[in-house]
């Protein structure tokens, strides 16, 4: 339920606040060793799989990216801990000092004062305005734009409130309004031509309001960030943050296990999961999982969306396609108790995981006699079927950084090799991936998807019409699944959403528009000095200005003054 009395963050007293500046000024005492040794020191590096393109928020999901955005641009309010995402309840103050609701569809938000860019300007209510209007430009193209599409405006009443109205009262309306967007800097961006903000200078040097500055970007090699020790919510405790850049989640794995790194946060395979276990130094974190994997068929044509695909263009053959992948076994080979066959396009982090929705079954002669069916049958005998003289056959492209996706690419190559299908793997660099797919100069995708606490963020920006454009690379629509997609949203409670939600999966499963190998389990591995640590599911770093390394346990690198 909508809770109409403002929500209001705990603020600390004076005489906190006195102590707490008493604490900062001798944080950072020099010790006989001449580095920080004080209770805000520290470094943490962290194991990142692959190189970000760009920082800059609106433009990208790439993984890495989420992750320093955390540390540098704040939304209004976030999810708590409990990821609810109805009402307003468990939402925390972040930006928005407090909110109100004026009537059924309006939001109001009032700013933190204290909120500063980095540059020393205040952040205001037009800061959010320009941003709204960043994000659902077109032109930007943001991932993001169809879940803000029930949003109708946003507008600044004074210098600290922004007023959010909506198309429409429903259940996440206080969800969509802060999720999605990070609050940007309206006097550094306004300027720059919108359909020129992917390769921005901003996205390489960002001014930020949040917890840690940004430092450098050594390109290929890391990204550094400095707290901001007059950041308004509380200095973070660690004093500076590095993204280290791996080629795949096993070098990340060992540089932690080798005191090199002091985060992996998935670790992925069983591999690599026992040897964090057992190694010295090392605690591990299992958590909820929040990503799932799928196998996406372009629906039109390879660089053409104006033509259907010759081959993923008829749903007969996708289906054929799908049940020809023993997913259950693909799990268990690859990922062993760490993973699960997910019932669509869903993590496990969904509360709505169902493994008995209705979804096709692995049946490879079924799958031989609907391809069959459709005219393709080996004519000559090479073992590849083909129609009209052109060979079932298609290329999956797979990012060269992840070894579980590439694992998966060589035993589908084989699954389906044993129905007469010929494939091709394409193992290009992440930013390739996610070039070509935006593009749509592919045939098939394996993909990788984190999902946000709500499957309406997900489900829209992958699967529905108003992600084409955005993350529907695939560029699948069906408009009964679109249908039923925006009455599970407007449903006033999850109850009444759930079979809603089941019937729209069902009927995407239906489709075979891909088929969902995996959902796994994470399990984070982190150097034992970090302390304090909690992971939110949906965002490992989210709250990572909170970790600490005490001072007894500091470390030569946690000294090091910059």
């Amino acid at each position: 339920m909508l809770n109409a009395m403002s929500r209001r963050s705990r603020r600390p007293s004076l005489l906190l606040l006195a102590a707490t500046s008493i604490t900062v000024l001798v944080a950072c005492e020099r010790g006989a060793r001449g580095g920080c040794t004080g209770s805000y020191c520290g470094t943490f590096i962290d194991a990142a799989v692959g190189e970000p393109t760009t920082l800059l928020p609106p433009v990208t999901e790439e993984i890495v990216t989420r992750d320093l955005s955390e540390q540098l641009f704040l939304k209004l309010a976030d999810v708590g801990m409990s990821e609810n995402t109805v009402g307003d309840e468990d939402f925390q103050p972040l930006l928005a000092e407090r909110w109100e609701w004026d009537g059924p569809v309006t939001l109001v938000f009032h700013i933190d004062p204290r909120a500063r860019w980095q540059d020393g300007q205040h952040v205001t209510a037009n800061d959010v305005a320009f941003t709204f209007a960043l994000y659902t430009d077109s032109t930007v193209g943001a991932p993001f734009r169809a879940q803000l599409r029930r949003i109708a405006a946003v507008t600044q009443r004074d210098s600290l409130t922004a007023v959010f109205r909506f198309r429409e009262r429903y259940s996440e309306m206080m969800y969509d309004a802060v999720y999605h967007m990070r609050i940007l800097p309206a006097h550094l961006l306004r300027s720059l031509p919108r359909d020129q903000l992917r390769t921005a200078p901003f996205g390489r040097q960002p001014v930020g309001d949040g917890p840690y500055r940004f430092v450098r970007w050594q390109a290929g090699q890391t990204v550094e960030l400095a707290a901001d020790s007059t950041f308004f919510l509380g200095r973070p405790f660690i004093r500076r943050l590095i993204w280290r850049f791996t080629p795949d989640a096993t070098v990340a794995t060992n540089q932690v296990i080798a005191g090199e790194a002091d985060m992996r946060e998935q670790l992925i395979s069983p591999d690599n999961t026992t040897r964090a276990r057992a190694a010295a130094g090392v605690t591990v974190y299992p958590y909820k999982g929040n990503t799932y994997g799928y196998l996406g068929f372009n629906l039109r044509a390879n660089g053409d969306s104006g033509k259907p695909h010759p081959i993923f263009g008829e749903r007969e053959v996708r289906r054929a396609l799908a049940m020809a992948v023993d997913r259950a076994s693909l799990v268990r080979s690859t990922l062993a108790d760490l993973g699960k066959v997910p019932p669509g396009p869903m993590s496990s982090l969904l509360w709505f995981w169902d493994p008995e929705m209705r979804q096709l079954p692995y049946d490879t002669a079924q799958a031989g006699r609907l391809l069959t069916a459709r005219g393709w049958r080996d004519h000559d005998g090479d073992g590849v079927r083909d129609r009209g003289g052109v060979p079932l056959a298609f290329h999956i492209l797979v990012p060269s950084t992840s070894a579980l996706r590439r694992q998966y690419a060589r035993l589908l190559q084989e699954q389906f090799r044993l129905i007469g299908v010929k494939v091709d793997i394409d193992e290009v660099e992440s930013a390739v991936v996610g070039q070509r797919a935006t593009t749509g100069k592919f045939d098939a995708v394996i993909l990788a998807r984190s999902s946000d606490p709500s499957p309406s963020s997900g489900v829209q920006q992958s699967w529905t019409r108003a992600g084409f454009g955005a993350s529907n690379y695939i560029r699948y629509w069906n408009p009964e699944f679109d249908r039923l997609v925006d009455r599970a949203i407007a449903a006033p409670s999850r109850d009444a959403a759930r079979p809603l939600w089941r019937a729209a999966l069902e009927t995407l499963n239906a489709d075979a528009p891909a088929v969902f190998l995996f959902a796994v389990e994470n399990t984070a591995a982190a150097n034992s000095r970090i302390q304090n640590v909690q992971i939110r599911p949906d965002s490992w770093a989210a709250l990572l200005r909170t970790w600490r390394i005490p001072a007894d346990r500091l470390i030569d690198r946690d000294r090091v003054e910059r």
